[in-house]
């Protein structure tokens, strides 16, 4: 097997983290709040504090789950990995485990960040500048084994460009975006300036499953509908939304990945988008990846063979979802599961856990 590549694990952010927030917003800093743990939050009984909001709202309308703050009762208990490997503390810690599970390199993406946080600007500036400079430097202790995908400042295109820069320069190797921003879509022109910068310092747009419409999340409660709708829908409409608009058209060589999302929607998003748009049907398959440079991360235990016929071997990714726990998309044995795979080739499988994000990421 070729150098393997987890093209999707995660970070929990710290206290660690906000220490890096500029001075003169240092008052606004991510803080932990907690709450006794016989509340309606149960075991989820620590939060961040930001803007006025709790950051999970793990019970109630509006609600979400996350792995971070890591004082939460339900995060401590935990006996898969460290605290200081998913926090990122201790790389380490993080390394060995990934030799363990027989990974050669991560991307890591964030958790906190999963949710829209803030109205504020300069909020929203100062926590990505915090984020981005924190992994930054973590990742730099790993020799280059792991990889990390920036957090833009969306509310200002100046400083998401500024940041994007930045973080080319500190080994980033994608731009994160969550499939809706507050009241924007992805064809949104507001993006295109994005999209230029990202395509010239050849950094693909990494559209992950996300809660990042305020709006929508408030419909849906946690206990009886999950994070189906919330957070794993936006990516999908987004790339329904760039190709009916025939975005990628438009910067040529710009990659686009959908990160946690399966592969199973495909089909249905394919076949809408032929009923909507006409011409060419075979252009609604394999083509249109190669064409619109667009990768699918898979479930390792999805239909691979029956998705093939839509989305070529060559845009396929996999990730582990690392750093997580109970999530659907969580595999811890990635490797073991694809190597277990007897229904698609070997070629197949090299290239999802290796050419694949290569290729993708630009590693």
């Amino acid at each position: 097997m070729a150098h393997v590549i987890d093209a999707d694990t995660h970070i929990a952010e710290s206290e660690h983290m906000w220490r890096m927030i500029e001075p003169d917003i240092r008052h606004r800093r991510s803080v932990v709040v907690s709450v006794p743990n016989d509340t309606l939050y149960k075991e989820r009984d620590a939060f961040w504090l930001i803007d006025g909001n709790i950051f999970p709202k793990p019970a109630g309308k509006g609600s979400f789950p996350l792995i971070t703050p890591s004082a939460q009762t339900r995060e401590i208990g935990r006996d898969d990995m460290l605290i200081a490997s998913r926090e990122m503390t201790d790389i380490g810690a993080r390394l060995r485990d990934m030799d363990r599970l027989g990974i050669g390199s991560q991307v890591v993406y964030p958790t906190l960040f999963l949710v829209y946080l803030t109205d504020d600007a300069d909020l929203e500036l100062a926590l990505a500048r915090a984020y981005n400079r924190y992994i930054a430097q973590a990742c730099a202790l790993s020799e280059g084994r792991i990889r990390w995908v920036m957090i833009p400042p969306l509310k200002s295109v100046k400083d998401t460009i500024e940041e994007m820069i930045w973080a080319k320069e500190n080994g980033a190797v994608g731009v994160f975006f969550r499939g809706i921003e507050r009241d924007r879509t992805m064809d949104n022109p507001y993006f295109f300036p994005i999209y230029e910068e990202a395509q010239r310092l050849d950094l693909p747009i990494c559209c992950h499953v996300a809660a990042g419409c305020p709006p929508f999340t408030d419909i849906f409660d946690l206990e009886r509908n999950h994070t189906f709708a919330a957070i794993r829908l936006p990516p999908i409409i987004g790339f329904r939304d760039l190709i009916a608009n025939r975005i990628p058209e438009m910067f040529p060589t710009l990659r686009f990945g959908y990160i946690e999302a399966a592969a199973s929607w495909v089909p249905f998003v394919l076949h809408a988008l032929k009923r909507q748009m006409g011409g060419d049907p075979s252009h609604f398959g394999p083509s249109l990846f190669r064409d619109y440079r667009m990768y699918i991360a898979a479930e390792v235990d999805e239909d691979m063979p029956y998705l093939r016929n839509f989305i070529p071997d060559e845009h396929f990714l996999v990730g582990s979802d690392y750093g997580h726990h109970g999530d659907p998309a969580n595999e811890p044995e990635l490797v073991r599961m694809m190597q277990a795979r007897d229904d698609i080739p070997d070629s197949m499988r090299e290239l999802m856990l290796a050419d694949n994000p290569a290729r993708f990421y630009g590693m």
